[in-house]
């Protein structure tokens, strides 16, 4: 299984190499991602098929079609409508906390195995959905699914792959987010053309697939090593493993890093009331912040909603469909590039040159919105078309950044001690704040208009300067070492300590 090329993460601290095994085993958990994505790009082109929103939302139906007089930011304000899309979200960060106990009791393999079961249940009753309520349940289910997932799989990626390509393994993840999203996309062009008004239960149902893949190929991964030692005190089967996942024999730096990594762990009997303390305090800022700025970037506004934003600026329904697939086609594309190059160009450069293409983008469509677009009528084909570039454009600089970046960094900066507690707080937030956009945005669309984009070009702004000046740099760090890079950073060391003498 072996096969690939040597690496030698910072100074030669541990040999080895990229091999097949953990090339296959990171494309399968990776799954989870396009289970994830799927969801996020599904939900938006549904709720802009008249069919769907006919037989479950028909005040918002009646409202589309036959209300003249409200404002083209108003016509798709519904609470429920809304529950629809983030009711997933409120269920996975609950059980976010209680996919940290299964991730550290029983290891990552059956946290993500669990996830997917549950998302394939949930994608099965919304398919057969004959009522509001049963749509909704059924979407509850899917967040458990997705909770476990994105609990499990970012830990599963950082410490199965080797410290100078964690980047590139780990940014699978949000690949993997793009290509379900993507598909989910080309799914609802193609269904919103089903005669019948059937083609949203096709969409939804389909959701089985890649969570059928994940249920399953979840049987036959391996557990990583970090996760053996820390649950079974087995040093001579944790030793095994990475000699197979690493390509050589000679593990005993790496190993020895991991084995003093779990002595430490077995000391904290309470992750979330040591996660607490002072010395974890940069991780515990970083696990709150990141995932908070990465839903206020606005971006699953364009992920869920964006069949609905290209109907409110003037675009049919199957043009806003289409207006869709395109974005995903840019979210993917931008995605690899950042998998091919973060790992080289560091955390800190992609964060702040995306941060910076996201604001001019947003600036720049909140201003053509609120000079061209009323509330009654379109844009002009011209202003519509560069609207649709300028999105495009700010789901680029997403893309190559927050991204993948937004679950990278959490699930790389956590010593094993408290890893799946500061990885359950970070996906609980992102959960959190994901169901309060996606919860508000419509209402927010209303009231706000045009001005809804400066509100989230502002929130970009700060989160470029919060990077700027409180982020170290990661890359190359071997995951159990990273303590070392906030002891040398020029705030951080202030809270936790300098240097140790064997750092310097």
């Amino acid at each position: 299984m072996a096969g690939g090329f040597v690496i030698s993460s910072e100074g030669g601290q541990y040999n080895g190499k990229v091999t097949w095994f953990v090339v296959l085993s990171c494309m399968m958990a990776a799954m989870g991602g396009v289970i994830f994505g799927y969801d996020i790009g599904i939900s938006g082109g549904v709720t802009s098929m008249e069919p769907f929103l006919k037989k479950f939302f028909p005040e918002v139906y009646t409202r589309m079609k036959e209300d003249t007089k409200i404002s083209n930011y108003c016509k798709f304000d519904s609470q429920l409508l809304t529950l629809f899309t983030s009711s997933l979200y409120l269920a996975g960060l609950i059980a976010s906390f209680f996919a940290s106990s299964v991730t550290r009791a029983y290891g990552r393999e059956p946290t993500i195995l669990f996830g997917g079961a549950a998302f394939l249940a949930g994608a099965a009753l919304n398919g057969a959905a004959i009522s509001t309520y049963m749509l909704i349940f059924g979407r509850v289910l899917l967040g458990v699914g997705v909770g476990f997932a994105n609990q499990a799989v970012p830990l599963y990626l950082s410490e199965m792959a080797p410290a100078k390509y964690r980047g590139a393994f780990n940014n699978g993840f949000q690949f993997s987010v793009g290509i379900g999203a993507l598909s989910a996309n080309l799914i609802n062009y193609g269904t919103e053309k089903i005669k019948g008004g059937w083609g949203w239960r096709i969409s939804l149902a389909l959701a089985a697939v890649p969570a059928s893949a994940l249920t399953l190929g979840a049987i036959f991964l391996q557990e990583t090593p970090n996760s053996v030692i820390q649950r079974t005190n087995k040093y001579d089967k944790a030793k095994a493993m990475l000699q197979r996942i690493r390509g050589t024999n000679d593990v005993e730096a790496e190993l020895n890093d991991l084995i003093k990594a779990s002595e430490n762990s077995r000391t904290i009997k309470s992750p979330y009331k040591n996660i607490l303390q002072r010395s974890y305090r940069p991780q515990l800022v970083m696990s709150i912040a990141i995932p908070f700025f990465q839903q206020v970037t606005g971006i699953n506004v364009i992920a869920f909603y964006s069949p609905i934003v290209f109907r409110t600026i003037g675009f049919g329904e199957s043009a806003s469909l289409m207006s869709s697939v395109m974005t995903g086609v840019v979210g993917i594309v931008t995605t690899f590039l950042s998998m091919m190059i973060v790992d080289r160009a560091g955390r800190r450069f992609l964060l702040i040159v995306g941060g910076i293409i996201m604001f001019v983008s947003q600036m720049l469509v909140g201003a053509i919105m609120a000079a061209k677009l009323g509330d009654h009528g379109g844009l002009s084909k011209g202003y519509a078309d560069v609207v649709l570039v300028l999105i495009g454009v700010y789901v680029a600089g997403f893309g190559v950044s927050w991204g993948p970046l937004g679950w990278l960094i959490p699930s790389e900066i956590f010593p094993l001690e408290i890893r799946s507690a500061g990885q359950s707080i970070s996906v609980a937030v992102n959960f959190l704040f994901t169901f309060l956009v996606g919860q508000t945005f419509l209402s927010m669309l209303c009231h706000f208009k045009s001005g809804i984009f400066f509100f989230f070009g502002g929130w970009v702004a700060v989160m470029t300067g919060f990077v700027y000046v409180l982020l170290p740099e990661t890359k190359n760090v071997p995951i159990e070492q990273m303590e070392r890079v906030w002891r040398g950073h020029w705030f951080w060391k202030k809270i936790v300590g300098g240097r140790q003498e064997n750092e310097a």
